[in-house]
């Protein structure tokens, strides 16, 4: 996936070595409103910040959602700074002083156990208000297919739906919380719309059929994000059939939130690395990048290749020749002591000098903000907001 040529002359720019994120405020807007033309009209459109907490890009989004969702105290003050109209504030593992600072800033609280609903109980008593909450659910047989299932199998978000009786008993009990709706989010990174549909119109009836036994108003369902993209190519979760698939819900009464990240914001990214050096070691060719694991942590971590493409740079600095190589395949490597500072293996490239740089495109989504950035101490690469 070639880069758009602003983003080309952007990296172009650049001092060198070159090693920068480009992202494009233009390319957020786009896909916040082909989204939110998928979802029914009277649906919430969240951004999750975890995707990609730039400040301009949470700002881009915040204006194109219609609001935020949030998993810490830092990224609730991203949003209140980026002046978002609804946050909601979800997570695991919630301080006090998190629960404190999201009712101060009225965010919706999706409550993870009973034990975090009594502490909410406590800081909206000392708040003098009354919170309004979801539960958030580990459903028994809510599975989509994807990258990370976060329900139907054990993980520690949410209450286990065998649990859920007591926990909604306990709240009942709790003069400042009062509980809304359920948080159902299922999974990470699913391409198949119509199972993703069919998981939405099944989060709907489930949340009615629950509410109704167990005496809770139902105003909220949020079923989360987990629209998908394929890394090594360029195919997305079809929003169309998503569309079709989401057609003829009803909505009476009740707030259908979607809260995905990162099908907003990994098109609208770039990474880019100059090539420092070619060697070639025991059969391969590597080329070894101003930049890395460090910069975009996802290919090592989930154990794929990332596609570039080769941004061709003329100059030529030295008095020597230069290190060419052609119809041959590299490994891109980074600038880190380790050989698992891969991004690429096997890539075929026609031609790739030294200084040459090398574009990762669907890097503005769970790239810098998932890396490990001070390992070795490199410098940061530079951030371009088009």
């Amino acid at each position: 996936m070639r880069p758009p040529e602003p983003v080309a002359a952007a990296l172009r720019a650049l001092p060198r070595p070159v090693c920068a994120y480009v992202y494009d405020t233009a390319a957020l807007r786009g896909r916040a409103a082909a989204v939110r033309a998928a979802l029914p009209p009277a649906a919430t459109l969240l951004y999750a910040v975890k995707a990609n907490g730039h400040p301009d890009v949470v700002r881009t989004l915040a204006a194109a959602c219609d609001g935020l969702e949030v998993a810490s105290g830092g990224e609730l003050a991203l949003a209140v700074a980026a002046g978002a109209r609804r946050i909601v504030f979800g997570g695991p593992a919630k301080t006090d002083a998190e629960l404190a600072a999201a009712l101060a800033a009225r965010a919706q609280l999706n409550v993870e156990s009973g034990h975090e609903l009594r502490r909410v109980d406590v800081a909206a008593r000392a708040a003098g208000t009354t919170a309004a909450v979801t539960v958030r659910v580990n459903r028994a047989g809510a599975a989509l297919p994807g990258s990370h299932a976060m329900t139907g199998t054990a993980t520690p978000f949410g209450v286990d739906e065998k649990d859920l009786p007591a926990v909604l008993a306990l709240a009942a009990t709790l003069p400042a919380v009062q509980v809304t709706g359920f948080h159902l989010h299922a999974v990470s990174n699913n391409l198949d719309a119509t199972a993703h549909a069919a998981f939405v119109a099944d989060a709907l009836t489930w949340s009615r059929q629950c509410a109704a036994a167990h005496g809770i108003d139902l105003h909220v369902v949020n079923v989360g994000g987990g629209l998908g993209v394929d890394y090594t190519g360029d195919a997305t979760i079809d929003l169309g059939a998503l569309r079709s698939g989401l057609a003829g819900l009803d909505l009476t009464g009740v707030d259908l939130i979607v809260e995905p990240g990162r099908i907003l914001a990994a098109d609208a990214g770039w990474y880019a690395a100059e090539v420092l050096d070619l060697k070639h070691t025991h059969g391969r060719w590597f080329a070894v990048l101003r930049g890395g694991t460090h910069h975009f942590r996802l290919p090592a971590a989930w154990g794929y290749s990332h596609p570039f493409t080769v941004l061709p740079v003329d100059a030529w600095p030295y008095d020597w020749a230069r290190p060419e190589i052609g119809n041959t395949a590299v490994d891109a490597v980074g600038e880190l002591c380790t050989p698992r500072d891969v991004l690429a293996r096997d890539h075929p490239v026609d031609r790739l000098r030294v200084g040459d740089i090398l574009v990762f495109a669907r890097t503005g989504a769970y790239g810098w903000d998932i890396s490990h950035h001070d390992f070795l101490h490199h410098p940061h690469p530079r951030f371009v907001v088009l």
